[in-house]
């Protein structure tokens, strides 16, 4: 864990829970995202240390913890800018947005915690025009609100959480998705992408990133029948998210409650947009019924 690999002239990227790139510009390092805690940010300090290697600045994909935990710490010691896209920045500067926006509320003590809860850390607006020559972006939201990919000079894609692996995606289900057109719009975009290696964040670099999408894309689409069919009956929220929960052998737990919940919110509002289910008030409960 925390082995530095190079896949090009100018790329690396640190195996860890999530994978973080290091594209070497010539004159320093731009670290993509920085891992889940202070821990993290300690063992990719070292690892920039080691190689001698000045950071010139953190790339955040998104504001997701496990991408920026390691912010604070390699900020207060590298003295270098941090870079988060769209609202995500916001996410970024303010973390405990994070959690409150999953509850709904002010979060209770069990969902401040540094999976769902990351240091704080300021951040400035990522664009193309901080990018070093050699890098470009691409916008890639539906997981997050934001999110941002990053491609090489090396032909290298960093694809941050824009695909879950087939491995997650076989014993969850239900990964997190915050819009789920822009999550299957992104996949579009993905499929697309021309490459010679493709880093997603939680699942293994691949020559070829179809397949994933394939997978990506079909399991949408089991969980999309699955809603439509809890949803033959008028149920509330609770009752389905249990539904889903139960068909799929899984187990909540507050973390679990809170994700799984803000995706299947997304979910039926994807579907009350197309015009597949529709939002009822029966006695004072909100109940989705599916149309057709």
């Amino acid at each position: 864990m925390y082995e530095l690999h190079r896949v090009g002239e100018h790329t690396y990227y640190i195996a860890c829970p999530a994978k973080i790139g290091v594209y070497d510009a010539g004159d320093g390092v731009y670290l993509v995202d920085s891992g889940n805690d202070k821990d993290a940010g300690r063992r990719v300090k070292k690892i920039l240390d080691e190689r001698g290697w000045r950071l010139k600045a953190i790339l955040n994909t998104h504001s997701h913890a496990d991408h920026i935990g390691g912010n604070q710490f390699i900020n207060q010691r590298a003295l270098c800018p941090v870079y988060a896209v769209g609202v995500d920045r916001a996410f970024t500067e303010f973390p405990v947005l994070e959690p409150s926006f999953l509850y709904g509320g002010c979060p209770p003590k069990p969902l401040r915690n540094k999976f769902l809860l990351a240091q704080e850390s300021p951040a400035r607006d990522l664009t193309e025009d901080v990018l070093p020559e050699g890098l470009t972006m691409l916008r890639l939201d539906g997981h997050s609100m934001a999110m941002a990919a990053f491609k090489t000079s090396d032909g290298v894609w960093f694809l941050a959480d824009s695909l879950a692996s087939e491995a997650v995606l076989s014993k969850y289900h239900v990964s997190f998705l915050y819009d789920v057109r822009g999550f299957l719009d992104s996949l579009d975009r993905v499929e697309a992408l021309q490459g010679r290696l493709f880093i997603p964040s939680h699942a293994q670099p691949v020559e070829d990133i179809r397949p994933l999408v394939r997978v990506n894309r079909d399991k949408v689409m089991e969980i999309i029948d699955l809603l439509l069919r809890l949803c033959a009956a008028p149920a509330m929220l609770e009752e389905i998210l249990k539904g889903v929960f139960d068909h799929y052998g899984l187990h909540l737990d507050f973390n679990q409650y809170v994700l799984g919940g803000s995706t299947i919110r997304s979910y039926l509002s994807y579907l009350l947009d197309e015009g597949r289910v529709e939002a009822v008030f029966e006695d004072n409960r909100l109940l989705w019924r599916g149309i057709g």
